[in-house]
This record gives structure tokens, sequence and C-alpha cells, in this order.
């Protein structure tokens, strides 16, 4: 059985287009710098159907909204704490 936390990052082309194309590098980073390799699934998936307060991403089944390159550590770190320990 899979246990990993999963991680999805909106593709579709508003959410892509107003930030989640910089995002993508930014969370594959931060899960390699982190050892988070074997313990999160990282993917991307399509509209999420919040365009309009996107750039959105899914930590967990809980959907973010808004991110940029200024929140998305503390994004991170928050939904992801239990894992970093």
């Amino acid at each position: 059985m899979n246990h990993r936390r999963e991680i999805v990052i909106c593709l579709g082309s508003s959410c892509f287009a107003r930030g989640n194309k910089s995002l993508l590098k930014i969370i594959q980073r931060y899960i390699t710098q982190h050892g988070l390799t074997d313990k999160v699934a990282f993917k991307g998936d399509h509209c999420f159907g919040e365009c309009h307060i996107g750039p959105n991403v899914k930590i967990g089944g809980k959907v973010y909204n808004e991110v940029s390159e200024d929140n998305i550590h503390h994004i991170l770190a928050e939904a992801l704490q239990d894992l970093l320990k």
C-alpha cells in the first residue's frame, strides 16, 4: 500500500500562465532538498475548476489557492510538517 502524501499542481492553462510553470520547479526542488522523494508523490493534473482564484495546488487533498513564489515555501512547510521530522 502506498501512503505517500500527494501534491497535485494544476496544469490548466490559466494556472500555468499565472505562475504554476515556475512553481513546478520550486516544488520539485523543495521535495528533493528536504529528502521527501520517498514520502511525496508529485504530479500535475488539469483544471481544478477554481481558475479565478489560481494558481492552485492540492496537497493531501486540500486545495491551496492563489499560490505564488512568495507563499509556496510556507504552504509546503505547513502541509508537509509531519513528514519533515
